[in-house]
């Protein structure tokens, strides 16, 4: 039988088992043609375009690496509806109501409303539940909920009528909700908190832990669910083997479990194996121990993230979101760049910051161009280019970080891209060819500089709690602008000429400071519908640096907005002087959460970073009609599929890809669905 979707993958490995050492060999041989053979189509759909990503280094690896990869990644997929479970209570059950009308409906497929209907599913699997994965707002069906009754009933489905309701009502409308007048917790769907707990509820119970150390705070709400026990007085469920997510977490640790006899050094395996503990036991001590522990497992060709990582989803700032993220070494590039994590206390020491905000002793930063094999939870399907880890500011401070850039993932954006839309809303040619020439180039040194000198530059003020604590709903944002600030303050020196990174620093500091007004004052808002707020943290700091700096540089006309055949242009007029107000913007960024200043960092997000001028973004929105490239892309992984000897024993793990989107993710629903319905 010719195997030719992954559903096939399983049974394929049972069956090779059972057959002679000819017959597992004709049979391996058949399967790897098959599967070799499978393209990835593609698939857009309402804002959203689907990619897939290469492994161009996957065939230099040996058989213990490959090894070491796939079960790194079973690892990553087991924990996938943590994600989900996070996102939304009622997640997992729409989804199984969903995919059960998806595949059993078997009335006319041609009309309007089920076309409507596959588009809303496949947006539901991009965002891992229904919120828009980068707006927050609720996905609103296409079609009308009488037809989607029907469509419960015509295939046996059962769903809540509460929750058919939740689909088409106003109910829980944002996943996170970032206006404080609705209450940041109450007002945001996602499910790190029970009922009927407000902000200042959070607030007083985690402001009453007393940590051991004070100047080494664990993590405080990182991995719980902040409830209301039966006699109403507030407690934590653990995420953790036996708590919360435990059958999911259990089948995490069964995976990373397997990695340990399989790791490239010592340093590696005893950082998995404090992951594990980690898992088994919830212990925020135990994460501590193991992020410094990963930190100083520099050696090797692969490295992973797995964990509750990123705040950003909960609006307070305390809860971990699952996600997972397998890496192989880029050798040539990240040799290339290594050279910006050696000059790093350079970077500091010539900051803009203020000399009490300035690390003395940078240490420990690590930076690598990495080759994802694959991405989970809330790095998949949409991803990021660069990552920065781990978040507590001590273990920065005391042990440093690691940052890499995803080599392979900017690579596939690259060749997806096109010259039209920078034509549009470039000023002039020159400011076309600068982007053209040095572009890619200037991106690639901005998350290099983002995540290795970016947020890892900076102190907080001795007594000043950690920015979760003291900025509160705009940590995130300001944090990510800090970094940004960094960024583009050296974008603009001759250092990274001196460095070897670029041929002419001046030019390629033109193209960024360029790109970076544009899309912060311009492009980005084509991400969001008309008369909408910006809420993303990363669209929030963009904008709130751009149009701070340009206000700031009115006077002096250091970027001009000019209007010419009807449209707008934003031209920089005096780089250096832009450069300065960069980095005047930085030091008083740093000085924010250096003194933990949360009025100040409130004025600074909401006055520059939060309202859209809706003129202009009515009018980006008529010209960017033109073209089809949609405003977000996300990616399939590719599928790594064991390839086993008559004994069972994986003799070697081939790349293939799914056929198409929907492919994929029933699968991943199939195979890796360890958890209940609600949680």
């Amino acid at each position: 039988m010719k195997l030719n979707t992954i559903a096939a993958f399983t049974l394929a490995m049972v069956m090779f088992t059972s057959c002679n050492k000819k017959e597992t060999l004709d049979k391996n041989k058949a399967l790897i043609d098959s599967l070799t053979q499978i393209q990835f189509e593609g698939d857009k759909f309402a804002d959203i375009e689907v990619l897939k990503y290469d492994i161009p280094s996957w065939n230099k690896l040996t058989l213990k690496e490959k090894k070491l990869v796939y079960y790194l990644a079973q690892a990553g997929y087991a924990g996938r509806d943590i994600y989900w479970d996070q996102n939304y209570k009622y997640n997992l059950k729409i989804r199984a109501a969903l995919e059960n009308i998806y595949q059993n409906f078997d009335g006319d497929k041609t009309t309007d409303d089920w076309k409507k209907f596959e588009v809303y599913v496949k947006r539901v699997w991009f965002s891992n539940g229904i919120h828009h994965h980068y707006s927050n707002d609720k996905i609103k069906p296409g079609f009308s909920q009488s037809y989607f009754q029907k469509l419960l009933k015509d295939t046996d489905t059962n769903l809540d009528g509460t929750v058919v309701e939740i689909l088409f009502n106003d109910v829980d409308a944002k996943k996170v909700n970032l206006d404080e007048s609705k209450g940041f917790v109450q007002g945001s769907a996602v499910n790190f908190y029970g009922k009927n707990i407000s902000d200042v509820d959070v607030e007083k119970f985690y402001n009453s832990f007393v940590h051991l150390d004070s100047l080494r705070p664990i993590s405080t709400g990182l991995n719980t669910k902040l409830i209301r026990n039966n006699s109403g007085k507030l407690e934590e469920k653990v995420w953790k083997s036996g708590g919360m997510y435990g059958a999911a977490i259990d089948q995490i640790i069964f995976w990373l479990e397997k990695a340990v006899t399989v790791a490239e050094n010592p340093a590696q395996a005893d950082a998995l194996k404090l992951l594990i503990e980690f898992y088994k036991t919830g212990d925020l001590k135990t994460w501590d121990a193991y992020n410094i522990a990963w930190l100083n497992a520099t050696e090797g060709n692969i490295d992973y993230i797995n964990g509750f990582i990123e705040v950003y989803n909960d609006p307070l700032g305390h809860k971990g979101s699952y996600e997972s993220t397998v890496q192989i070494k880029d050798f040539d590039m990240s040799a290339k760049m290594d050279v910006i994590s050696k000059s790093a206390q350079w970077f500091e020491d010539n900051s803009p910051l203020l000399p009490e905000h300035k690390k003395k002793n940078v240490v420990g930063i690590s930076y690598k161009t990495v080759e994802v094999a694959a991405e989970s939870g809330d790095t998949s399907p949409s991803t990021p280019i660069g990552v920065n880890l781990p978040n507590a500011d001590w273990i920065r401070a005391e042990h440093g970080s690691k940052s890499v850039s995803l080599g392979n993932i900017i690579e596939a954006y690259n060749k997806t891209g096109g010259s039209g839309k920078l034509k549009e809303f470039a000023y002039d040619q020159t400011e076309v060819e600068l982007s053209e020439r040095y572009g890619e180039i200037a991106d690639k040194l901005h998350t290099a500089l983002h995540e290795v000198v970016g947020h890892a530059s900076g102190q907080i003020n001795k007594g000043v709690g950690s920015p979760k604590e003291t900025l509160k709903s705009y940590a995130s944002t300001l944090e990510e602008g800090r970094a940004d600030l960094v960024a583009l303050y050296y974008l603009y020196d001759p250092k990274i000429q001196d460095l070897g990174l670029v041929d002419d620093w001046q030019k390629m500091g033109m193209a960024a400071y360029n790109d970076y007004i544009r899309n912060g004052l311009m492009t980005q808002l084509v991400r969001i519908e008309p008369g909408r707020d910006i809420e993303e943290a990363h669209m929030r700091n963009r904008q709130w640096v751009s149009a701070w700096v340009y206000e700031k540089g009115k006077a002096d006309n250091v970027i001009e907005k000019i209007t010419k055949d009807g449209k707008t242009y934003f031209k920089i007029n005096d780089y250096d002087k832009l450069r300065n107000l960069f980095g005047q913007l930085l030091q008083e960024t740093q000085r924010i959460k250096s003194e933990g200043d949360y009025e100040a960092g409130k004025a600074l997000v909401e006055t520059y970073g939060v309202k859209v001028d809706q003129k202009i973004h009515a009018e980006v929105l008529e010209r960017n009609k033109q073209f089809k490239n949609a405003p977000y892309r996300g990616f399939v992984n590719p599928v790594l599929v064991p390839i086993t000897d008559d004994k069972g024993e994986i003799v070697d793990i081939i790349i293939s890809y799914p056929k198409t989107f929907a492919e994929q993710m029933l699968f991943y629903s199939k195979n890796f669905n360890f958890l209940p319905l609600e949680n």
